[in-house]
């Protein structure tokens, strides 16, 4: 009994030893130490592990040939793009299957076609790609002044490129003034009405002067904008008298120039009598 005493007093001589000015022992405070921590790691670890896989199984599966697209559905049928164009664009632009297809990139390659305005493309389950179009609708032709390049207009007086045989008026004109001249045409057609005559041509230069052509051949120079004149104002005036002045000249008119503020000229066509020009004033 007295050993196992001396025993236990020992400990406490050595406690008493370290107060007298003995050192404490070393706590352990590393990463190593702190398995509460350590366990969060390797949890959060295999966490983004287990994702990662799933996430790369997901993407080899849905990228397996098991979903190819068969089948083109248009749901406006086109009236100026051929069935060979759209079988084409699907051809070069669908790559993928189902799920891995880009649709901006099929979108885009639809909007490549000279007649389309505007493509709509989405997936339809199971195998198909729908496809909504909105074609251009010509209503002029175009001729860039500055190169001379051959266009099209349509009826927001947009500019684009494309073959057509229909018969339209035709505009000319610096890069950006379609709508301008559409605009125009629309407001000088409504002015010749009385007149029984169409506008087929209607120009605009770099110095804004308009020179329009009627369908009987006659050709109307209306100059610039004026503040004393306005071109409609000239127009009107032209318009009102005319049908009287043609029956007073007797000749054939090739020309009618209208720049002047307070009246107009005519010019007959070469051989007509009288050669020189006809300088005729009208009523304000």
């Amino acid at each position: 009994m007295a050993e196992l005493r001396a025993r236990a007093a020992a400990p406490a001589v050595a406690r008493s030893r370290a107060r007298a000015g003995g050192r404490a022992p070393a706590v352990e405070t590393g990463l190593w130490h702190r398995p509460a921590l350590l366990n969060l790691i390797s949890d959060l670890l295999m966490l983004f592990a287990a994702i990662g896989l799933g996430w790369a199984l997901v993407i080899w599966f849905v990228s397996r040939p098991l979903f190819p697209v068969r089948e083109l559905i248009v749901q406006t049928p086109p009236a100026q793009v051929t069935q060979a164009q759209l079988e084409y664009v699907a051809r070069t632009a669908i790559r993928g299957n189902f799920f891995t297809m880009d649709l901006e990139e099929v979108r885009t390659a639809f909007e490549k076609l000279p007649w389309v305005r505007r493509a709509e493309v989405r997936r339809r389950w199971p195998d198909a790609v729908e496809l909504r179009l909105e074609e251009h609708q010509a209503v002029a032709y175009w001729t860039v002044s500055e190169s001379g390049d051959a266009r099209l207009v349509n009826r927001f007086g947009e500019v684009f490129t494309a073959a057509s045989n229909a018969t339209m008026p035709q505009f000319d004109g610096p890069q950006g003034s379609s709508g301008w001249l559409l605009a125009r045409h629309k407001e000088f057609s409504t002015m010749l009405q009385p007149l029984g005559l169409q506008l087929v041509g209607l120009a605009l230069s770099a110095r804004e002067a308009w020179r329009l052509t009627l369908d009987n051949g006659l050709v109307i120079l209306l100059g610039r904008e004026q503040e004393r004149a306005p071109l409609k104002e000239r127009m009107a005036r032209f318009i009102a008298v005319w049908p009287k002045v043609q029956e007073q000249v007797g000749v054939q008119v090739a020309v009618a120039d209208l720049r002047y503020p307070s009246g107009f000229a005519l010019t007959p066509v070469a051989g007509a009598t009288p050669a020189a020009s006809v300088s005729v004033k009208g009523k304000k």
